[in-house]
């Protein structure tokens, strides 16, 4: 075993009480991640790290691996992802598995494109993190505003002297959809709990349409208005 994909659903959304496995297109949510990953040749086994019983079920029926129910200090509202990866692959390494590369995919994403993932996996021979993003509306050299303590607003970043967005820095968002790490990035980044995709020196970004965002203006499944313009979204895809 080389490549892996992680797929994190914890059971306990207060936002969206279930939403990992609400239907979306006839299927658990979840569902539509696995099959994905199942479907990629460069991907040789899915894994799931749960702490539902009920997610659990679902991803085995699926094909996916669930070797365990994650610990609960793993599956608390302010848990950050990359410990959780970081625990189900070094279970895996401690029963004799050999991972190279995690492919992670967030299961509230899951209009995928092949060659998104085509596309990541290329990049990560020459960087330790590949990622999906999108081009941003909003730029915080340009008209994104940060509140400061007093109430007043000042923009994110720059000199503020900044007047056309084509004189800007370009800004991505990143939608959440597709990480492709390298092993030993990974542990770096989980030991030392940092944000990856700001901090790893070799991080390289994929830019994927915005239909896939996990943003509050994309189709992520992370609230009920935003699951039902999903559905729509999944119910046009499967029409054309």
């Amino acid at each position: 075993m080389t490549t892996i994909a992680t797929i994190c659903a914890r059971g306990g959304s207060k936002g969206l009480p279930g939403k990992n496995i609400l239907p979306l297109a006839g299927k658990p949510l979840i569902v539509h991640s696995i099959a994905f990953a199942l479907a990629h040749p460069a991907i040789d086994a899915v894994y799931v790290s749960t702490d539902d019983a009920d997610i659990a079920r679902i991803a085995a029926q699926a094909g996916a691996i669930v070797p365990y129910l994650r610990p609960a200090e793993l599956a608390r509202d302010d848990t950050p992802k990359l410990p959780v990866i970081e625990h189900l692959v070094a279970h895996l390494e401690a029963r004799g598995d050999t991972v190279l590369r995690i492919v992670d995919l967030q299961p509230t994403s899951p209009l995928r494109a092949r060659e998104d993932l085509d596309a990541c996996l290329a990049l990560s021979a020459h960087a330790d993190l590949a990622l999906t993003a999108y081009d941003c509306g909003f730029n915080p050299y340009f008209n994104l505003v940060e509140q400061q303590p007093d109430g007043t607003v000042r923009i994110s970043k720059g000199d503020g002297l900044t007047t056309a967005r084509q004189a800007a820095p370009r800004a991505f968002g990143l939608n959440g959809s597709i990480y492709v790490w390298r092993r030993a990035a990974l542990h770096h980044a989980a030991a030392l709990q940092i944000k990856p995709s700001h901090t790893l020196t070799r991080s390289r970004g994929f830019r994927g349409p915005r239909f896939q965002s996990a943003s509050p203006t994309g189709f992520d499944s992370s609230s009920r208005y935003r699951l039902h313009r999903q559905r729509r979204a999944t119910a046009r895809c499967h029409s054309t």
